[in-house]
């Protein structure tokens, strides 16, 4: 029952889609009640070119930031591995030889896994499933692109993880063998907090380390124009801020 109520909220809450059917709603009630079926569809019309912005994001995005902090000094935390959350792919590049490779926003993550790597000397553990049945793993393709892109060797490859729970669950299984109880998590500082949530669950102690902060990129005239970025933005802002409230209530993935 908690699993159809979840699924039903993010359907129903999650952008833009929850506002896209409160225009449609507002459409219908203005066969009967005219004025309030208009102040409901272009109420909702307003907000999405808002939250279309990036500086209406921003009031999504800025509290998930907060939950979080850059780890200044990665050389002194008493962590013992790096573990890497995966995203989403590119399928098929064709300039890669028509294979999987890592979307931009696991490539950022990607990208400062091995800057810490760098500083730090400590092992890395990407995590991530098949997206589809006989697809290369997405960890697979992230620890391809930090060998031969970043230069960077990978110790643990977990292949099984469908979401962010089971990338805690499995992980902590690899690295239980090899004694490591402490980790830097790297995900997006928007994830931060679902995800750390989840790795403190499931055992590990966590030392958090984001990247890709958004709270303050929005500003200038452009940032309160509609654009395809201030929507995706605002997607996964409202996607973090149901998922935790999902947790907070005792929810799972």
């Amino acid at each position: 029952m908690k699993e159809l109520l979840s699924a039903t909220a993010h359907i129903l809450l999650l952008l833009p889609t929850g506002l896209f059917l409160l225009i449609a709603l507002g459409l219908l009630l203005r066969r009967r009640w005219r004025r309030f079926g208009n102040i409901v569809a272009g109420g909702a019309l307003a907000l999405l070119a808002f939250l279309s912005s990036n500086a209406g994001a921003r009031l999504l995005v800025a509290p998930l930031d907060a939950m979080t902090t850059p780890l200044r000094s990665p050389e002194n935390t008493d962590a013992q591995a790096i573990v890497v959350l995966s995203a989403g792919r590119l399928q098929e590049a064709p300039e890669y030889g028509d294979r999987d490779i890592p979307d931009y926003i696991a490539l950022g993550r990607l990208r400062y896994a091995a800057h810490l790597h760098r500083r730090t000397g400590l092992p890395i553990l990407v995590t991530g499933g098949e997206p589809r049945p006989g697809a290369a793993s997405l960890a697979d393709a992230m620890a391809r692109a930090l060998r031969e892109d970043f230069g960077v060797p990978v110790r643990w490859i977990e292949k099984r993880a469908r979401n962010t729970a089971e990338n805690a669950a499995f992980s902590a299984a690899l690295l239980r063998p090899d004694g490591v109880e402490r980790v830097l998590l790297v995900t997006d500082a928007m994830h931060m907090e679902r995800a750390r949530t989840v790795f403190q669950r499931g055992g590990l102690q966590v030392t958090d380390a984001p990247t890709m902060f958004f709270g303050d990129q929005a500003r200038g005239i452009g940032a309160w124009l509609p654009s395809a970025e201030g929507m995706r933005r605002s997607w996964y802002a409202s996607y973090e801020l149901l998922g935790i409230a999902w947790y907070r209530l005792g929810g799972r993935e």
